[in-house]
């Protein structure tokens, strides 16, 4: 591409555009604003299908323009403008005649605060709404275009796990084991970064715990934490060396395309024990009882209080998402970002939507054996929940 003028929006990605920004309309409508003005790589790249820095307006008459930065290799087109600064937006918008907006959008949970500051002197006249909950409600559901390419990604991952026992070797650290996937990954094609939402949490490429490092309490919002190897990323491996009697959970990440699948799947060095194998038969357990009941209509807390019902009739509650720390959600939303919505708690009462995509994980950790359970990434459909990532589940001996 170097030296050449290219099209912001390919060919084949112009219909899927318009049907995004068909649901940005309908939820700028719900929201009650007249426009957004986005910047944040996530939503950038889901408007455009591939990332620049800028900005994209979008109003509730449907139109969108793209208003570039960086870089300066795009052709022209009618809705890409080339500005310094977004200052220059307002002039813009008058030469294209699209008038002020009196109510706009900015992502007011992801935009730093010098940012909104800087925009909100844009549009003075403006009265400036939350376009971040807008964005999340747009993305909450996904297009036949999108689920082709989690379907994909759950291909490219599950192609790696296939991998896996072949890269284990005795007396190999839980790092090196992480290196190994990590490489096979990079191979098939991952992209060798995860976006995630918020900025309090941070991930490599995923997380390999083994043994009592599953019970390492984390300070980012996962399922299963970890102790990292460096106090500067606390969490995953740790560097110890995998020992008979263990577990080993492989959560590694599935993004081929910007797009992401969620998956976990847990092996053992050895017999890990009855009561790590009868945890892990409660996880499958609650997958294919929600698998079931997830349709759209049922409410997401609905999820959880079937998960930990199951939980309890099997008295296995002091191990349920962690031993000393718990996490209180049993999945969440995935798609451009691992955690999208909507994470599934005991608080949340939205009904679920056909063509949500979730990230049901309901792990256990045994202590001294290490974590167990089941991560798989699904679609919502009135049929129940459809599999993108149905790679066997069982927990398999690597000696």
């Amino acid at each position: 591409m170097h030296n050449k003028e290219i099209e912001l929006l390919i060919p084949e990605l112009r219909q899927e555009a318009g049907l995004r920004l068909q649901k940005m309309v309908s939820s700028m409508e719900e929201s009650g604003l007249d426009a957004m003005l986005l910047a944040s790589n996530a939503n950038v790249f889901y408007c455009a299908g591939r990332f620049f820095r800028g900005y994209v307006y979008a109003d509730r008459s449907g139109r969108r323009i793209f208003f570039l930065v960086r870089p300066n290799c795009f052709g022209e087109a009618t809705d890409v403008v080339a500005i310094r600064k977004p200052e220059n937006i307002p002039a813009e918008l008058e030469r294209l005649g699209i008038p002020m907006p009196a109510t706009l959008g900015l992502e007011l949970d992801v935009l730093s605060y010098s940012e909104i500051e800087r925009l909100r002197k844009v549009f003075p006249d403006a009265t400036i709404g939350n376009a971040s909950e807008a964005m999340r409600r747009c993305r909450m559901t996904k297009t036949p275009y999108e689920l082709k390419l989690m379907r994909e990604d759950g291909m490219h991952q599950m192609a790696v796990y296939q991998k896996i026992p072949q890269l284990y070797k005795r007396e190999m650290t839980d790092v090196e084991l992480q290196v190994e996937i990590e490489r096979m990954l990079r191979l098939e094609g991952n992209l060798g970064f995860l976006r995630v939402a918020g900025n309090l949490m941070e991930i490599n490429l995923g997380s390999v715990i083994c043994g009592d490092n599953a019970d390492a309490p984390s300070p980012y919002d996962f399922a299963m934490g970890g102790a990292g190897v460096s106090p500067a990323l606390p969490c995953g491996a740790c560097g110890d060396i995998m020992k008979v009697g263990q577990t080993v959970m492989v959560d590694m990440n599935g993004c081929f395309n910007g797009w992401q699948t969620d998956m976990t799947r847990v092996w053992s060095i050895g017999d890990p024990g009855r009561l790590a194998r009868d945890a892990h038969a409660c996880s499958r357990r609650i997958l294919r009882e929600l698998e079931k009941m997830a349709v759209p209509g049922v409410a997401v807390c609905d999820l959880y209080e079937r998960a930990h019902a199951i939980v309890e009739e099997e008295g296995l509650d002091d191990y349920f998402m962690g031993h000393r720390q718990k996490a209180g959600f049993i999945g969440h939303g995935v798609g451009i970002e691992l955690n999208e919505q909507p994470p599934i708690t005991p608080r949340n009462r939205q009904p679920l939507l056909g063509n949500m995509t979730l990230a049901i994980e309901p792990k256990f950790v045994i202590p001294g054996v290490g974590a167990v359970g089941v991560e798989n990434t699904y679609v919502v459909t009135i049929d129940g929940l459809d599999n993108l990532t149905p790679f066997p589940e069982e927990i398999t001996d690597l000696l």
